[in-house]
This record gives structure tokens, sequence and C-alpha cells, in this order.
């Protein structure tokens, strides 16, 4: 499979911190987008930020104008949790401060991935709400690796791609000694039990995967909690099936209903950063303080 920057784009890499990230943007931008952190998937165990070329974030370069940022954070044999949902987690703080230097709308911060990178999306818009530095607007994370715990979909799975065995080596090698444990929702994001102030979603997943169970559980949650948040999901047993499988009708349909979807999204959904509002409330106090408090318009 070739991983190439589409000819309409381009891209660098760039540093955030110690963290190498891939920056993909729109080589003739026509406005200004959203910034989008999208999170390679691999089990937390492989992958490499070059995976965004083959992802839906690219969908988002065309459809959107947004810039997007890929962290190349470090898999499980190199480090263990925390390091991949930090080094993803600092990313995206450098996009909060870079927002300027890369032509992005700061109030409109998105996060996705696919896979076990949709389960760090839902670490870090998680460790984003507790920890109040960034502030993010919409959330996709694609058919997301959440629950170290076997659920009914992923229990005795023999799907195409992942399937129960390759999970549980996938969770151990990450979570090393707390694998079975109790541990925080930043390392299993299906153990949180508050989902108020998570961003507004947006996933998919087919139906005889692994992460079914534990995709629609996350939905339910996020809607129980009041917040927006749908998901299509698809006939098959192909994990990843819109990334390995693009010219399948399945595929095509899915591709076809997430640009609309997140299309409509950044049209309704935008937060802006908390220093932004603090001076955007400044100007405005100054700014009545100053006036003649003459409420009338004269138009001639």
């Amino acid at each position: 499979m070739i991983m190439k920057c589409p000819e309409e784009m381009r891209a660098e890499v760039i540093k955030a911190g110690k963290v190498p990230v891939l920056v993909v943007k729109r080589k003739d931008s026509a406005k200004k987008g959203p910034g989008v952190l999208w999170i390679h998937g691999g089990g937390y165990m492989t992958g490499m930020k070059e995976m965004v070329y083959i992802s839906r974030a690219m969908d988002l370069v065309r459809d959107l104008d947004a810039v997007v940022f890929s962290p190349g954070y470090r898999l499980s044999f190199q480090a263990p949790y925390p390091a991949a949902a930090e080094d993803c987690y600092q990313t995206l703080l450098f996009m909060k401060e870079n927002a300027v230097r890369f032509g992005f709308r700061s109030d409109q911060i998105m996060a996705g991935g696919e896979s076990a990178g949709g389960g760090l999306c839902a670490a870090v818009c998680m460790m984003a709400r507790d920890r109040k530095d960034v502030n993010i607007a919409f959330q996709m994370p694609l058919y997301p690796m959440m629950d170290q715990n076997d659920t009914e979909t992923s229990a005795d799975n023999h799907g195409r791609i992942w399937n129960t065995k390759k999970n549980h080596l996938g969770w151990r090698s990450y979570l090393r000694d707390d694998y079975g444990r109790e541990v925080s929702p930043y390392a299993s994001p299906a153990s949180q039990t508050d989902y108020s102030g998570l961003p507004p979603a947006y996933t998919f997943v087919s139906d005889g995967e692994p992460f079914l169970a534990e995709t629609k559980t996350y939905i339910r949650n996020l809607k129980a909690a009041g917040i927006p948040a749908e998901i299509d999901i698809y006939p098959g047993n192909m994990h990843a099936f819109d990334m390995l499988d693009p010219k399948s009708c399945v595929s095509r349909t899915a591709v076809n209903r997430f640009r609309e979807a997140v299309r409509k999204a950044a049209e309704l959904y935008f937060c802006p950063q908390a220093d932004e509002l603090s001076r955007q409330q400044t100007a405005d106090y100054d700014k009545h303080k100053g006036g003649t408090g003459d409420d009338e318009n004269t138009i001639s």
C-alpha cells in the first residue's frame, strides 16, 4: 500500500516538543479551516504518522481546508502507557499555540483517528476536558480501540485484520503490568464514568469486528450525557475496511457518509480557547465602558 502526500497537498515534518509530527494542508487553501489532530492506528504496537495519507483525514483537508497534524507517537514496544497518550496531547497543545503559524481556526480544533488512534482520540479529549489546557470542538474516533476488557464483540472474535488474540496482545503490550487491572480512562477510555463536557462526536464501525460493542457504548454514553453523537454501522467483519478496501461499495458509502457528517459538524461546532474568550470578554468590556451610552444607530 503506497502512502504518499496527494498532489494537491503539501506536507512537512515538524517537532511538537520531542514528538515528530507530519503536517498536511492544501497547497491552495481557499479559507481558514479547522486544525485536526489525526492519530494513526496499529493496536498501540505498530503504525506510523504517514498512515494519515490513507486515512479519512485527507477528506478533511479536501472538504474543509483543514490543517492535519499526525503525531509519530511512541509505540508500546518503545514505551508503555502513558507515552502514546502524552505524545498526542503534547501535539494538541502545540496546535493550540501555533494556529496562526499554520493557518487554521483555533476555535475549531478537532481530533480523530482509527482503531488505537480512535482510542487515543477519545483519551486526548478526556485529558483536554480535565486539564483545561485546550478546547476541542469535535471528535471522530473511528472504530476505536477503547476497552482493555473483553466485550460481547471483542471476545471470541475471528474477524479479518483484527481479532481477540491480537486485541489481548495489543492491550498487554500497551498497559504492561497494569493489564487486567483498573486503569485511568486516559489508558482505557471505556473505563470513563463521566462523559459530561466532552466534544460532540461522529464515528462508524462494521458489525462483525471486535470494536463494535465499545464503539456503540461510547456513543450511547455521550448521548446520555447530553453530547451530540452519531454512529453509522456497516455490514462486514473487516477492521479498518475503509482504509484497507477503499474501492468496495460499503467503503465508498462510509466515506461519503463521513464526509457529509463532518461537513455538517464544521458548520455547527466551534469552541474558542479559554485565553481567546478572556481577551474577547476584556475587549467587550472596554468597548462598553468607553461607549457613549447612546443605543441609537444613525444611518445616512
